[in-house]
């Protein structure tokens, strides 16, 4: 009974009986109305211009716009800065923030923030877009942000998440920014739906943020990809990764991770579908790889990682490697340079496939070599080596390969 009655009282705290809807016009202050707004209260935002910056809130309010007004920052600073609880801001177009790698200029900035959210909003031209640090449980969802700036430089992380937890990331849009997604510090946050492209660096990038989640979310042309970094407990689940290409471009960096899951994901088109460095015990399964120039680049750091129940099409090369000891398991793939027969009719490759091929391992040793691809001399390196394998590592194999491609059905958006 007595939490039953605390509960009352906090909801009631949060959201006092008397609380009013305002209504502010054109060439009205926000912050002036901000200030004189008591908790609980919603302003309502008609259609038109705003120019004001550095709008502060440290009151449960609700910020709501009607036909999407614009807040014009005008190039000065922050235009949103809020720090305190049940605070929502929605339907609202921010632009035209300030430009400062110092300030971390945003449009909106939450610190020290609980139970807030951001939803429906369009942030355009702006440094940073939404940008949130030692926060929880924040609610960030449809909203639109677009950069066009040229240079990585000339702009800020899209959502930005320092020092958070506890917080929910869905079906945003964000295009143009230096990344798409930054999260350093932060745990058990998902991240769902979301469509990401041609950010200037990476679509998606964190790092130290365990158990998190990453399920259906988009990452196209981005100008490395997306990169995890010195994590563990990571689900990356029914993601797109395509075209992320350029020199040193991939679907995924994986650095220093452990145990993870990676399971369902496409990818497609990409110079390098995962690239993996000192990571250990994670599940990679029911991906599919497509049209990739490396599949994987799996260095000898890496280790007690499986890879089981994946497809292979039309890569330039399967996987990589740079070391002769290769300490994971492949089995139960398909592959479709596997030239292997089935007697028993299993569905299972009676002989194992070696997805390392010679050439693979001269590529990674000599990178200029590449130009030889598709030459005479390639192939027959190639055929020597399935005959006698001498370079290739030797416990690299899928001792099942399956004979038939796997059918994933709906599991990819």
């Amino acid at each position: 009974m007595k939490v039953i009655i605390t509960l009352i009282l906090t909801f009631l705290m949060a959201f006092p009986s008397g609380a009013k809807t305002i209504r502010l016009k054109q060439g009205q202050s926000i912050q002036e109305v901000v200030d004189k707004a008591a908790d609980g209260d919603t302003l309502l935002l008609s259609a038109g211009i705003y120019q004001e910056n550095e709008i502060v809130i440290r009151k449960p309010l609700t910020i709501l716009g009607e036909s999407y007004p614009i807040i014009d920052g005008q190039d000065k600073g922050n235009i949103f800065l809020v720090a305190g609880e049940n605070i929502h801001i929605k339907g609202i177009k921010i632009i035209n923030t300030g430009k400062s790698n110092m300030e971390d200029s945003a449009g909106i900035k939450f610190f020290d923030s609980k139970y807030c959210s951001v939803d429906n909003v369009q942030l355009e031209n702006t440094f940073f877009g939404l940008h949130f640090s030692n926060s929880s449980n924040m609610t960030i969802t449809n909203n639109h942000l677009v950069s066009t700036a040229e240079k990585e430089y000339q702009t800020g992380n899209g959502i930005h998440l320092w020092k958070c937890k506890d917080s929910h990331i869905e079906k945003n849009y964000v295009k143009g920014h230096r990344d798409g997604i930054y999260l350093e510090f932060v745990t058990n946050t998902v991240s769902q739906g979301n469509f990401i492209e041609e950010n200037n660096r990476y679509g998606l990038h964190f790092m130290f943020s365990h158990n998190n989640s990453y399920i259906r979310n988009t990452f196209k042309k981005n100008g490395a990809g997306v990169a995890v970094m010195y994590t563990k407990n990571v689900l990356m689940k029914e993601n797109i990764f395509e075209e992320n290409e350029g020199p040193s471009s991939y679907g995924i960096l994986l650095k220093d991770i452990s145990d993870s899951e990676v399971v369902g994901n496409i990818f497609r088109k990409n110079t390098i579908g995962i690239y993996m460095e000192g990571s250990s015990r994670t599940l990679f399964e029911n991906n599919t790889f497509n049209a990739n120039g490396w599949a994987i680049k799996l260095m000898a750091s890496c280790d007690q990682n499986t890879f089981e129940a994946n497809n292979f099409f039309a890569n330039t090369f399967d996987i990589s490697t740079n070391g002769s000891l290769v300490l994971n398991k492949l089995q139960n793939n398909y592959w479709d340079k596997y030239e292997g027969y089935d007697l028993d009719k299993d569905k299972i490759g009676d002989i194992p496939y070696r997805p390392i091929n010679l050439f693979s391992v001269i590529v990674e040793k000599i990178p200029s070599a590449v130009i030889l691809w598709r030459s005479f001399m390639v192939t027959l390196l190639d055929r020597m080596e399935k005959v006698i394998p001498s370079i290739t590592p030797e416990n690299m194999l899928d001792n099942t390969p399956k004979m038939n491609p796997y059918d994933f059905g709906t599991k990819h958006p």
